[in-house]
């Protein structure tokens, strides 16, 4: 099977970033009650130390997020490595047990819901993982695995499981002679199409997508990319992704949510991040996107963040970017920034933010904490 085409890789520039306003208005999710609301979200791995499992301390991956998703839109997610994205996604899907806070879903509180009051709930919220590889059962064959939801939800499809996966492996671009084939005998852009597969089995609203194209080749990510955004206006599906590509969630989100180090530092939509991003952390996150043109590439500022990222164990007090920050002041270091409204539907975590005025004044001058950028 041909893993890609031209046509398919130039798709990806007419999509969402290409929306008219008048189309954009025409949806108007920001009017819909929210499908998903987090509050206060928290989850902390203990350390534990000693044959007694004394607990020394935790690893701080999520410390207290807030969000809304939208019916019929898609949140994107971004941050380095280690800031907290994955288990976030495996919280909301409630893969994983939250430490604190709330989730609701459709108006349910689903923070807590033991495993059997769960079940009904998994035909509405569903995962597609990271490596195309690992999350396919390399003894099972591709009808196996996507016929797995209706057999633990005891959901007969009409005209029997059988050709309702062979529709869903035709949906996703994969032939329905597939059927009895294995894992391994699929690429990797293959392999995630049969995970998308069996993520749509039940017919989700929720889809949380753990990034999805980061294991695949650059020259097939823009074919799993458009798949999923057809599949979304086709199916009204809500989509969650998290990613660390920057290019990518600007084509496939409507709001982006900005991470680091467990918090959401800045949450606006598309348009207003790329174009004015207030938040420093978000600012030196996009001087790093490769630019093609060598004249633009000349024109702007690289910003050149010093030091490494601080131990989710032992967070700085204060705002936790400060330590890395060419803006940090007194004030920084003293009080946590809370995640605040600047402008319309441009929420962000700073004391000093950019293309903005400060929402606090400055405690004193900068101690040191931060450094210059560095123009490149």
């Amino acid at each position: 099977m041909t893993e890609t085409t031209d046509d398919q890789n130039k798709k990806i520039p007419l999509q969402k970033g290409a929306e008219t306003s008048a189309d954009a208005s025409a949806d108007a999710p920001s009017a819909a009650e929210p499908l998903l609301r987090v509050r206060g979200l928290v989850r902390h791995f203990p350390i534990t130390k000693g044959l007694l499992k004394r607990q020394v301390g935790a690893v701080q991956a999520v410390d207290g997020i807030d969000f809304d998703v939208r019916p019929g839109e898609t949140l994107g997610v971004v941050g380095e490595s280690g800031c907290g994205k994955s288990t976030m996604g495996r919280l909301i899907t409630r893969l994983d047990e939250p430490t604190g806070g709330s989730i609701e879903f459709q108006g349910q509180d689903i923070t807590h819901l033991s495993q059997g009051r769960l079940r009904p709930m998994r035909r509405d919220v569903q995962m597609i993982f990271q490596d195309p590889y690992g999350s396919l059962n390399p003894r099972h064959t591709i009808g196996g695995i996507v016929s797995t939801p209706f057999r633990l939800q005891g959901v007969e499809p009409e005209g029997g499981v059988k050709k309702e996966v062979q529709r869903l492996l035709e949906l996703v671009g994969l032939s329905p002679e597939h059927y009895n084939r294995y894992p391994h005998e699929f690429s990797g852009g293959q392999r995630q199409r049969i995970g998308i597969a069996r993520a749509l089995a039940l017919k989700p609203k929720l889809v949380v997508a753990d990034e999805p194209v980061s294991a695949l080749d650059v020259s097939i990510q823009a074919q799993v990319v458009n798949l999923m955004d057809d599949l979304q206006e086709e199916l009204g599906l809500t989509y969650v992704i998290i990613a660390h590509d920057l290019s990518v969630i600007r084509h496939v989100s409507d709001r982006i949510a900005v991470m680091y180090l467990g918090k959401i530092v800045e949450l606006a939509d598309r348009q207003a991040l790329y174009e004015s991003p207030m938040h420093p952390y978000t600012k030196a996150l996009l001087s790093a996107v490769p630019v093609p043109d060598p004249k633009r590439r000349t024109q702007r500022d690289r910003i050149l963040l010093k030091g490494d990222v601080p131990s989710p164990i032992n967070p700085p007090s204060g705002c936790r970017f400060r330590t890395r920050c060419w803006k940090a002041t007194e004030v920084c270091a003293t009080t946590e920034p809370p995640l605040v409204t600047l402008q319309t539907g441009h929420q962000v975590a700073c004391h000093h933010p950019e293309n903005a005025p400060d929402p606090a004044p400055a405690a004193g001058a900068s101690g040191g904490a931060g450094q210059e950028p560095t123009g490149k």
